[in-house]
C-alpha cells in the first residue's frame, strides 16, 4: 500500500426528516445563500421545508444553476454574496448544485481579476462556509474537495479541488430523491460505478481493504441499481443507492492505491462539446478505456470479473474479456448508451477532442502509469464510437 494522507471533515446527517437538523447547524449564520437548480425542489416540497426551516433567517435565493453548472451563471451568484454580504452557502439539489456552490464559495472571496483563473489552478486561501441538502445523489461532491465547472461560452469543462470546499454538513435525505426521473438515476447509479472503477480498476499495491470496500461499493449497486429503476417510490434501495454514490468518491477506497481517471477527463470533454450528462460520457468512455489498457489492466480486470461478476475461467484474459462485457452489459441494462454513434455523434466532430483533453490537463498523460497521450485518446474515442 501507497503512503497518505486522510482528511475528511464533513458533518454528514443521513436519513428521513433529517432537514429539521438546519436550524442548530446554522444557528450562528445570518446571511445565507439558498441555492439551487430548477423548479423540481418546489414541487417535491423540499423547498419550502428549507424555507421554514431557516424562517428566522436572513435568505438570499440564488436559482437556476443548470447540469453542469456554467461559469456565467455562477459569477452573478458570486455578485450577490458580494453584495448582500453572504456569510454562508446552502447549496440544495445534486452534484452540479453544489459543484456551482463551491465556486460561488471561492469566487466570492477571490482577490484576483478573473475567477476563472481558479478553474486553472490559480490557488485560492479563502472561501465561504457552505453546507448542502442532498437531492439527487451520484457525484459525491457532498463529501469530497472535488468541483467540475462548464464554460458554455467557450465549451470548456474544468475541476479544481480545495480542502476549502469541504461541505460544513451535508444532509442526505432519500426521500427527496424518490420524485427523479428514471434518467437521473440511471446517471445516479453510473456515475459513482466509474467513480470506483477509476481507483479500482489499476493495478495492484496489497491494498486488501481498499479492494473490498470497492468491490462492495459495486456489488450493492449492482444489486440494488435495477431494483430501484423497477420500484421508484422504494426508500430503502434509493437510500443504498445514495450511501453508495458518497462513499464512492469520499476519499476513502482511493487512498494509499493507484488511480486512474482517464474515463473521466475525456468525458468532460464530450460534455462540453456535446451536451451530453456526465454519466452519459462515462457509460461509453469506460468500455473503452479498458479495452484500450487491456494488458495494462488484465490482472486486475480478472480480479474483478472473479469477485464482482463471479466469472470462473482458466486465463486472466478470458475472465478479463468477459469482465468488460459484463460492465457494458451492465451499463446497457439500466438504459445507457455505450457508443457514441448512439448519440448520432459522427468521428469527424470527435477529431479535437484528444488535444482539448490534453490542453486540460496541461499536456500531462492520463492513466494510472501515464501513458495516454493525444494519439492514446485517439484510439480510445474510436474503440467508443465503434458498434
Amino acid at each position: 500500500m501507497d503512503n497518505f494522507q486522510l482528511f475528511n471533515p464533513v458533518n454528514v446527517i443521513f436519513g428521513k426528516n433529517t432537514i429539521g437538523e438546519l436550524p442548530n447547524l446554522l444557528k450562528d449564520k445570518s446571511n445565507i445563500l439558498f441555492a439551487f437548480g430548477g423548479g423540481s425542489i418546489k414541487k417535491n416540497g423540499v423547498y419550502q421545508q428549507i424555507r421554514s426551516a431557516l424562517a428566522n433567517k436572513n435568505i438570499i435565493e440564488f436559482s437556476g444553476i443548470e447540469a453542469n453548472p456554467d461559469y456565467d451563471t455562477l459569477i452573478k451568484a458570486v455578485e450577490l454574496c458580494k453584495n448582500e454580504s453572504v456569510d454562508f452557502i446552502l447549496a440544495v439539489g445534486g452534484g452540479s448544485v453544489i459543484d456551482g456552490c463551491k465556486f460561488i464559495a471561492h469566487a466570492a472571496k477571490f482577490k484576483g481579476k478573473n475567477a476563472w483563473d481558479i478553474l486553472c489552478g490559480k490557488e485560492v486561501k479563502d472561501a465561504l462556509p457552505l453546507g448542502c441538502v442532498l437531492t439527487l445523489s451520484a457525484t459525491g461532491s457532498e463529501m469530497n474537495t472535488f468541483s467540475v465547472i462548464s464554460k458554455r461560452s467557450t465549451k470548456e469543462k474544468r475541476a479544481f479541488s480545495s480542502t476549502l470546499s469541504f461541505p460544513k454538513f451535508s444532509i442526505l435525505d432519500p426521500t427527496f430523491s424518490l420524485s427523479l426521473p428514471e434518467r437521473q438515476i440511471i446517471n445516479g447509479i453510473i456515475d459513482p460505478y466509474v467513480h470506483v472503477t477509476e481507483q479500482y480498476l489499476t493495478y495492484n499495491v496489497n491494498a486488501p481493504l481498499q479492494t473490498r470496500q470497492s468491490e462492495a461499493i459495486l456489488l450493492t449497486l449492482i444489486e440494488e441499481g435495477p431494483k430501484a429503476l423497477k420500484n421508484l417510490e422504494n426508500y430503502e434501495m434509493r437510500a443504498n443507492l445514495m450511501w453508495c454514490a458518497t462513499n464512492a468518491l469520499n476519499g476513502t477506497i482511493g487512498k494509499g492505491v493507484p488511480q486512474d481517471w482517464a474515463t473521466h477527463e475525456i468525458g468532460h470533454e464530450l460534455t462540453a462539446q456535446f451536451g451530453l450528462d456526465h454519466a452519459q460520457t462515462l457509460a461509453v468512455i469506460l468500455p473503452a478505456v479498458l479495452k484500450h489498457e487491456f494488458e495494462n489492466k488484465k490482472k486486475r480486470l480478472a480480479h474483478y470479473g472473479t469477485k464482482v461478476f463471479a466469472i470462473k475461467g482458466d486465463s486472466d484474459s478470458k475472465i478479463a474479456k468477459q469482465a468488460i462485457e459484463k460492465t457494458e452489459k451492465f451499463f446497457r441494462s439500466l438504459g445507457a448508451k455505450t457508443r457514441l454513434s448512439e448519440y448520432k455523434i459522427t468521428k469527424k466532430s470527435l477529431k479535437a477532442i484528444p488535444e482539448q483533453v490534453m490542453k486540460v490537463t496541461g499536456g500531462k498523460k492520463l492513466g494510472e502509469h501515464g501513458n495516454i497521450g493525444a494519439k492514446e485518446i485517439g484510439k480510445i474515442l474510436d474503440l467508443a464510437f465503434e458498434k
